[in-house]
């Protein structure tokens, strides 16, 4: 067969094979070790294993496909298993203050060539915005005092951008690299969410108040686009779609029922018009989110209608889109009602279309959309503070003082968690516990609490030992 076939029918023929198959093709002979190195079997093979590699640039110069192909391989199965050897911790101290919030501020790509850095930045009772590199473990910048204490920042990590919020409305634009301050706003009162949307007409930055108004941004100028009251005297959560067509809001109030608005019309506001939003069918509304997987799929957890028991409902949105209008269509897909022995969940995340992680105290629960409980964990001792979820895993932080990681399995109908391992933090003596949890594709970072008020971060960065081979031949 080898006799008989060409290159270019090799090549056709390679193209159905898995990277185990091409390693054993290449054994054969010279012709066939030539053919199964070919740039785009791997290339194919990458973006079949990760559709999210398709856009970026994480490949490019001294990096090929294979070598791509196989590094992240290895580092998806150190952080599967998550032993001792296979990973960095560092405790990085700075803040004089309680750390209420961090964000990374690296893009989350995968690269193996050692120029990625995972860099994250945190905002401090102590009225500083830091930026730390945690593969060094170092401070990279802080910014001067501040008027107050800051309390919130979302970052562009393509505009290498932060910003952040302080408890009296002072909005500022950070540059990522240097801590320069770009711009500022001021709104009338304390902020009650901040969220950063990238926008395919551009990024931009929408702030609420606590005054229940929804207020929309440029970045990184922070010029004002537009003003919306949502809830009157209200404070409110945001929260933008996957596709960033889309803005939840929801109240404080439980008898005010939360509202989606269609984006374009908050960037495009009309004087004689207001944006164009929708009032969803629900009362008694405690939390939402959205599936990242999915384009427009809302999940909300609210109560039924004489408000004795909790309910989770999945919508699909929609646009109908005539010559001088936009009217939102609003599908329910599923409810169930949570089961009356279940505590009240305090924090709520999905995946895809069928996957809903709800976590009451120190449980994480996996269920379906249709209230099918697919897994169930209490690995934790104590409350769970804060969840992460992407497509290849989840992380819990708790008082406990650790760190949970699973990571899911999808070889079934749809992906189901496993319970893999956890990452310890200092001593009980001096910490509290995990506040916060944020992952990139190979680092993992949490807030630990101290005893006296202040706050560290524990990193945990995944070594990558074959960077520089072109994989086993």
């Amino acid at each position: 067969m080898a006799s008989q076939l060409g290159p270019h029918e090799l090549l056709h023929v390679f193209s159905f094979l898995e990277a185990r198959d091409l390693l054993s093709a290449a054994q054969v002979n010279k012709v066939w070790n030539e053919v199964s190195r070919t740039k785009e079997l791997w290339r194919q093979l990458c973006l079949r294993r990760w559709s999210s590699c398709k856009a970026s640039q994480m490949v490019l110069g001294t990096q090929t496909w294979k070598q791509y192909y196989f590094c992240r391989s290895e580092l998806e199965f150190r952080m599967a298993f998550g032993r001792p050897a296979d990973f960095i911790c560092k405790a990085i101290a700075g803040h004089t203050g309680q750390i209420d919030e961090l964000a990374y501020v690296s893009t989350n790509e995968c690269r193996f060539d050692r120029r990625k850095k995972s860099v994250v930045c945190t905002v401090s009772s102590d009225c500083t915005v830091r930026a730390w590199d945690l593969n060094e473990g170092t401070e990279i910048w802080s910014s001067p005092l501040q008027p107050a204490a800051l309390v919130n920042l979302v970052t562009y990590p393509q505009l290498q951008l932060v910003v952040t919020v302080d408890n009296q409305g002072l909005i500022k634009a950070w540059k990522a690299d240097n801590g320069w301050e770009w711009a500022s706003f001021c709104l009338p009162t304390f902020s009650s969410a901040l969220e950063a949307c990238d926008h395919p007409e551009g990024p931009f930055l929408l702030a609420a108040c606590a005054g229940g108004n929804l207020y929309t941004l440029t970045v990184p100028q922070l010029h004002l686009v537009s003003k919306v009251p949502v809830f009157p005297n209200n404070s409110l959560s945001l929260t933008c779609s996957p596709d960033q067509q889309w803005v939840f809001t929801s109240s404080e109030n439980l008898d005010l029922s939360p509202k989606v608005f269609y984006t374009h019309s908050l960037l495009y506001l009309s004087e004689d018009k207001p944006p164009v939003s929708t009032t969803l069918p629900i009362w008694l509304s405690s939390r939402g989110c959205w599936a990242p997987e999915e384009a427009a799929r809302l999940i909300v957890m609210h109560r039924n209608d004489n408000g004795m028991q909790l309910v989770v409902t999945t919508y699909e949105l929609g646009a109908k889109k005539s010559r001088d209008r936009v009217d939102i269509l609003v599908q329910q897909v599923a409810s169930f009602p949570l089961p009356n022995t279940m505590m009240p969940p305090h924090l709520m995340k999905s995946l895809s279309s069928q996957v809903i992680l709800l976590v009451s105290d120190s449980k994480l629960v996996q269920f379906t959309i249709h209230g099918l409980q697919v897994a169930a964990f209490q690995d934790h001792e104590k409350p769970i503070t804060s969840l992460w979820v992407d497509s290849s895993r989840v992380i819990t932080s708790s008082f406990d003082l650790s760190l949970r990681v699973y990571v899911w399995n999808k070889e079934n109908k749809y992906p189901i968690l496993k319970s893999c391992y956890h990452l310890l933090g200092g001593s009980h003596r001096w910490a509290r516990g995990f506040t916060h949890v944020e992952s990139d594709s190979m680092s993992i970072v949490g807030v630990e609490a101290r005893s006296n008020g202040t706050g560290i971060l524990r990193s945990y960065c995944f070594r990558v030992q074959n960077s520089w081979n072109d994989g086993p031949d």
